[in-house]
């Protein structure tokens, strides 16, 4: 088991001595929180509190996560990093493409890249980007990003993007894991057809245990059963050894925890002191118990 860091909506000037922390106690990967704007007026709800509310992300910090990631990595050498999860259909594909190759060929390979649609229409409006089609939008410029992040010449002519043949140099030295969140059917399709591997964004553990039946049944219909997939998971199993092993026993390969509650209306006023410890603590408990 693997397991990866989060925190997010804090201030910015903790997140390069967490990473620096994280690394040195044993984390594998540190996720990072992409958001793009916060709009005044919205009837959008946000699909992961139990209401639907989103005004607990007003004033809170984002930094942009390409960015965030650059400044974490410069400060780091072993742990990886990965956001969770980066609004890729707002996004020009061959701009990320470009953004993440050139982190990865810097950073030794540090990049995996987590994507999902905006729960926002707003995030399309203001970026200039329709939102009917989205999920094509997304298939596409999933192709997009593996293709030109491989190295040599890519085209590419479909429904949504028509781009001539280009390359972009420098790559990096192995592929970019694309990985891929969201509960929908639709999103576990394109966890398994298009990418490396699927994000969980938390829930109950009968409502974790429905998407891993349904994921599973995915990649037996697609044959990529036996294929190499990664399934991040945030699940309160993940804070105990024998939790972990339940959730190996399901195939689980990485857990995200984190350590405090991040949906509240309140900013984090938590000391950087605090967070390294209770991170440290963690490691003691369980990262060091699971080997």
């Amino acid at each position: 088991m693997r397991f990866t860091f989060a925190d997010a909506m804090t201030d910015p000037q903790y997140y390069v001595p967490l990473a620096q922390a994280a690394e040195d106690a044993g984390y594998h990967s540190f996720a990072v929180a992409d958001s793009i704007c916060y709009p005044e007026v919205s009837d959008s709800t946000y699909p992961y509190t139990p209401d639907g509310s989103r005004e607990f992300l007003e004033n809170k910090p984002f930094i942009e996560a390409f960015i965030l990631i650059t400044a974490m990595a410069q400060a780091t050498e072993r742990i990886r990093f990965v956001p969770f999860v980066l609004k890729l259909p707002v996004r020009p594909p061959v701009l990320v493409a470009k953004q993440a190759a050139s982190i990865a060929a810097l950073y030794d390979n540090r990049l995996s890249l987590g994507v999902g649609l905006s729960p926002w229409p707003e995030d399309f409006d203001v970026m200039g980007v329709p939102f009917p089609k989205r999920g094509k939008r997304m298939n596409e410029a999933m192709q997009i990003i593996r293709g030109l992040t491989s190295g040599g010449y890519f085209e590419h002519h479909g429904e949504i993007y028509d781009l001539q043949s280009i390359k972009i140099n420098p790559v990096p030295t192995k592929p970019v894991p694309m990985l891929v969140g969201g509960h929908s059917d639709a999103a576990l399709r394109r966890a398994v057809r298009l990418g490396d591997g699927w994000m969980h964004a938390g829930g109950k553990t009968d409502e974790l245990d429905e998407i891993l039946t349904r994921l599973a049944a995915v990649r037996k219909a697609e044959g990529k059963e036996d294929d190499p997939f990664e399934i991040h998971v945030a699940s309160i199993d993940a804070f105990s050894v024998d939790g972990v092993k339940r959730l190996e026993d399901k195939g689980v390969t990485d857990v995200t925890v984190g350590f405090r509650m991040p949906y509240q209306m309140e900013q984090d006023t938590q000391p950087l002191e605090e967070k390294i410890t209770a991170l440290r603590k963690f490691s003691d408990k369980v990262i060091a118990r699971c080997g």
